[in-house]
């Protein structure tokens, strides 16, 4: 049936539409209904592999239309956000220039190395399994997860008042930017959440990272998402520095 092939295009599709809208959110500065839309993409965003390989649809077409799509749901839209978070806190440190702040453009470094990311992961052949430097999705996801967080978490959590103190910080905003822009074509392998079975020797990292992150949400709840994203990074970095063969 011809309908079935267009099915991870339609997902993919379905992906971009719902990062256009989160642009527009983050526009508005309405930051935690940006993030919930982040979410719903890279939802889409699974999904469309997944099908992909369950229907053995895959096109040359679909491949652009993905990168396109993370584009800007991955790439764009947290470079939104960070750009309008910079405009509320910039202040004392502002640079203006025809009476404009310039400072806040710096968020665009994150669009600018998106692009690069995604044309490197396009033609490198070492990531069908792993990936080089921190994909889009969970780039996007952790810049979005901040104000999500400080949203909808409760004001008694011990984290709370940092997740607030970093999104009102210039230099910390900055300081993100600028880690997050290197860390995005970084050499550095980090592991995908793929399972080709379910064994705990083949997969020790992932069960430990689900571990984790269940545990997380348990004792943080909304404050767990920036979390599960550190510990994302912390663990694939362990990972990367125990597997490196010693010079």
């Amino acid at each position: 049936m011809q309908v079935k092939k267009h099915i991870p295009n339609i997902l993919t599709l379905l992906n971009l539409f719902s990062g256009s809208i989160a642009i527009v959110f983050a526009f508005e500065g309405l930051f935690h209904l940006a993030a919930i839309f982040v979410g719903v993409a890279a939802f889409f965003d699974f999904t469309d592999g997944f099908a992909a390989r369950i229907l053995k649809s895959y096109s040359e077409m679909g491949k652009e239309l993905d990168s396109m799509a993370d584009m800007v749901s991955f790439g764009f839209t947290p470079a939104v956000v960070l750009f309008r978070l910079l405009q509320d806190a910039s202040s004392a440190s502002a640079i203006w220039i025809s009476n404009m702040n310039v400072l806040p453009f710096i968020a665009f470094a994150i669009t600018v190395f998106s692009a690069l990311r995604l044309a490197i992961f396009n033609i490198d052949t070492r990531q069908s399994e792993k990936f080089i430097g921190l994909p889009t999705p969970a780039n996007a996801i952790f810049i979005l997860s901040l104000p999500f967080a400080v949203h909808y978490g409760s004001d008694s959590s011990i984290w709370h008042p940092l997740f607030a103190w970093i999104l009102a910080n210039e230099w910390m905003l900055i300081g993100i930017t600028l880690f997050l822009s290197y860390f995005l074509v970084a050499n550095v392998s980090l592991f995908s959440l793929k399972f080709k079975n379910l064994k705990l020797a083949d997969n020790i990292v992932r069960y430990v990272f689900l571990a984790g992150s269940a545990l997380l949400l348990i004792i943080f709840c909304w404050h767990a998402v920036p979390l599960i994203m550190i510990f994302y990074i912390t663990l694939s970095m362990a990972d990367f520095l125990a597997g490196k063969p010693n010079a």
